[in-house]
């Protein structure tokens, strides 16, 4: 299917591996240009180098966390005009919430709602004057499905949910849409658990694991950050212009409701 962005310009943060890499590699698979992002610069460079190479689009490096004011002013300063903005960073650790002090719940927050909505409102308005805008938040599956430890990111990432919601129905009227793409157990390095960056697993470990880990899921396998991508997609593209301030399971049938 031709989604109809060819040419157009693309913010994806947290690009450099797992799900935004996923989204990225998608959104440059139909011919969109790209601000990607991540906090290690070897992987920044790795992933855009490997999207040039691939699908010969235009790729700029912004290194950093996102959360961080001068590194939005970086990624805003090499795309002051994106139509396509996908929100994305990694969450706070599985902690248990008796750990939790103002200054974690604090920097919880502001990675996974505010950062979100401060990148929101830096290009809501141009996409709605140039009459065509896509917004993606990667959220978590957590959002509808409380997991224990995880209370902080789960609560910035609902808060970032509802704060959206009415956001979304103001728009829509000049062909911009704002959608949230939840996860549940896809294949990346936070299910790995922690490891030397760049080693490899072994196979027979990893199959045991990945088993283990999606027994109790329908479709019996993780997600991959490729078809997570492909969603991203083409949530992205022309088609997708009547569909705004929804939150989309991508979890394989874990979450389980007839509505």
């Amino acid at each position: 299917m031709d989604l109809g962005i060819r040419g157009k310009k693309a913010i994806v943060c947290a690009s450099s591996k797992g799900l935004g890499r996923g989204c990225a590699m998608a959104l440059a698979e139909a011919g969109v240009d790209l601000v990607v992002n991540g906090r290690n610069a070897e992987l920044v460079a790795k992933t855009a180098k490997e999207i040039r190479d691939r699908f010969a689009v235009k790729v700029t490096e912004i290194v950093g966390d996102v959360s961080k004011p001068d590194v939005q002013k970086a990624i805003l300063a090499a795309c002051p005009d994106p139509d396509i903005l996908v929100n994305n960073n990694g969450g706070p650790p599985l902690r248990d919430f008796r750990e939790l002090d103002r200054t974690k719940i604090l920097e919880g927050v502001t990675q996974n709602m505010v950062t979100p909505i401060e990148l929101i409102q830096a290009v809501i308005d141009g996409m709605a004057r140039r009459g065509f805008g896509r917004i993606v938040n990667i959220t978590s599956l957590s959002v509808y499905v409380p997991i224990p430890g995880l209370d902080l990111s789960s609560g910035a990432r609902a808060g970032l949910t509802s704060f959206l919601a009415g956001v979304a129905r103001t728009v829509i009227d000049r062909n911009v849409t704002i959608n949230s793409l939840l996860p549940g157990k896809l294949d990346t390095d936070r299910l790995r658990g922690p490891h030397e960056a760049g080693t490899q697993e072994d196979p027979a470990a990893a199959a045991a694991r990945k088993a283990r880990i999606s027994a109790d899921v329908p479709a019996k396998r993780l997600g991959t950050p490729e078809e997570f991508g492909q969603i991203c997609a083409f949530l992205c593209s022309v088609h997708a212009g009547y569909l705004t301030g929804q939150n989309i399971p991508v979890d394989g049938g874990l979450y389980v409701s007839a509505f």
